[in-house]
């Protein structure tokens, strides 16, 4: 027999509790942590509010970019500060959860807009000329 200590087939909960688990722990926020969240948060939200409201920028397409740029920004945001995403938790599975999250906003916005473009262009064509010989 070998006089060198096995790995336990399974974590016990003494260790995963205070830190010496094999890589498989979760993060934890702080206080400060979730302050820093909730700041970003709020002018995340605030900055497409004005951009929209205050008619910023002459170009609606312009703005919508804007707009949705923040929007992946915010939901980076979001799943860093209070999902705890980082590449060390649970042996990194959580950044590859983030990165199929950012793919699938990226496919969603893109889809999105491409489906209101379409909308607009082949389900709106009429200019007001034609709407006054509507019956």
């Amino acid at each position: 027999m070998s006089s060198q200590p096995h790995a336990p087939a399974h974590e016990d909960a003494h260790n995963v509790h205070h830190g010496h688990s094999n890589g498989h722990e979760a993060g934890h926020g702080t206080l400060k942590s979730y302050l820093i969240g909730f700041s970003l948060s709020v002018i995340l939200t605030a900055i497409p509010f004005w951009l929209v409201m205050g008619g910023v920028f002459d170009s609606k397409l312009l703005t919508a970019f804007f707009v949705m740029g923040l929007g992946v920004v915010q939901i980076v945001v979001h799943m860093i500060f209070f999902l705890h995403m980082n590449p060390r938790s649970e042996g990194g599975w959580t950044m590859m959860a983030l990165i199929f999250t950012l793919v699938l906003v990226g496919i969603t916005l893109a889809g999105s807009l491409w489906v209101m473009h379409h909308l607009n262009a082949n389900m709106m064509p009429m200019s007001p000329e034609m709407m006054k010989n509507m019956p």
